[in-house]
């Protein structure tokens, strides 16, 4: 490399040279300019040459070399060709294979009915969902083979207590666990293309496919990781009963609400108050990564409210990446919150990836159906995915009730 950079160096230091010379010469009017310019040409061809060989080995360095790879890498790269070949052209020469390798690789096993997208493409799907979907965004999300899963969860604590060195240890109390199985369901998509988009070189179908289906996963379940019913979808952190009494009377599932007061809206005077009291019921090991959580609508609504010393209590972005706050805490936008009602559960307030529970088995699958719809190809995604309340401590909410 460096010996090439010096060759072009070189070349560009006599191609500098001679053009000096054929400008002193032209201003002189002499003769000869002819064999200077094809001298310049010849240095400047080779020039080019040299840095085009530069250009080649810079990229040759800096792409990945299939020796450098290890086994499951060049793996996951074969099976992502090939399935672009299917997207494209319906070819399954080799896929079938390619997918069992590459999910027996992490998996112990295939995916069953269609083909399995390739995790590099998985991946991508994810990445989009979580900037589309919003609870998805700061909710725990776990990913699983089976569905079958099911998650322990600490619901009193295992006593502890202070002795002496010699002293003895009495037992203390035992830990009480929850047994909690997030309902699952079967989340479809099925984008269509014409076969002249599929065939046009530019064309990334890979990236197309990632990000309707992406768009698609998101819309349907931002609204089940709110209000599910846990029937063939996720339970969503809303559809359990809630409660006014405190974490160390209520049962473990049921989330604590404040009323505003009034049904269907905010006190007449100093409504920022039920918000304050909404925080104040959060322990402080949650309020450290807690957030609000409502729809646009409202978040219009309280942005007005003021404290008690007449400043807003809302604070809109300030700078790139730095988020809008409420009180001094990040707010989340989610238009499936339910719209303010008498006795709506509009508002949220918690640490969410303590809160709940999202499970996505992996191996999302895509059947390519060219015939059902004519002249476009569809493409029918399916994943499965549950969603489930971990920890009714950590979320409160604000109940529009008198």
């Amino acid at each position: 490399m460096h010996e090439a950079i010096e060759t072009a160096n070189r070349a560009f230091e006599a191609f500098k040279g001679l053009n000096d010379q054929r400008l002193q010469k032209l201003e002189q009017g002499e003769a000869g300019l002819g064999d200077k310019l094809a001298a310049m040409h010849q240095a400047y061809d080779e020039m080019l040459g040299v840095k085009a060989s530069i250009d080649a080995l810079e990229a040759r360095m800096n792409r990945p070399a299939a020796a450098y790879l290890s086994d499951a890498e060049q793996l996951a790269q074969h099976h992502k060709e090939a399935f672009g070949q299917y997207l494209r052209k319906g070819s399954e020469l080799g896929l079938r294979e390619l997918e069992s390798k590459a999910y027996a690789a992490s998996t112990g096993g295939g995916a069953d009915g269609g083909y399995a997208i390739p995790k590099v493409i998985d991946r991508s799907i994810e990445a989009l969902a979580v900037n589309l979907s919003p609870i998805r965004s700061i909710a725990s999300v776990q990913e699983v083979v089976t569905p079958d899963f099911h998650k322990l969860v600490n619901v009193r604590g295992t006593g502890s207590g202070w002795v002496g060195e010699v002293a003895a240890r009495p037992a203390t109390s035992t830990s009480g666990l929850a047994d909690i199985k997030p309902p699952m369901g079967e989340l479809y998509a099925n984008p269509q293309a014409t076969q002249q988009m599929l065939d046009d070189v530019f064309f990334d179908a890979e990236q197309w496919l990632a990000e309707e289906v992406a768009i698609e996963f998101a819309r349907a379940e931002g609204a089940a990781f709110i209000v599910g019913d846990g029937v063939n979808k996720p339970s969503g952190f809303l559809a359990g009963t809630t409660a006014t009494t405190d974490d160390a009377t209520r049962n473990f599932g049921v989330l604590q609400h404040v009323v505003t007061g009034v049904a269907g809206g905010f006190p007449a005077t100093n409504p920022a108050d039920v918000l304050i009291a909404l925080v104040g019921k959060m322990k402080a090991a949650y309020r450290a990564n807690a957030r609000f959580v409502m729809s646009k609508a409202l978040l219009f609504e309280v942005a007005s409210f003021k404290d008690t010393s007449g400043r807003y209590i809302f604070n809109p972005i300030s700078a790139p990446g730095v988020p809008q706050t409420l009180m001094n805490y990040p707010i989340l936008e989610a238009e499936d919150m339910p719209a303010k009602a008498a006795n709506s559960l509009s508002i949220a307030f918690g640490d969410f990836r303590r809160g709940y529970l999202i499970v996505d088995r992996i191996g999302t699958r895509v059947i390519r159906d060219p015939f059902s719809n004519k002249p476009y190809v569809g493409f029918y995604t399916v994943k499965r995915l549950g969603g489930a309340l971990i920890n009714s401590e950590a979320i409160k909410v604000l109940k529009f009730a008198a």
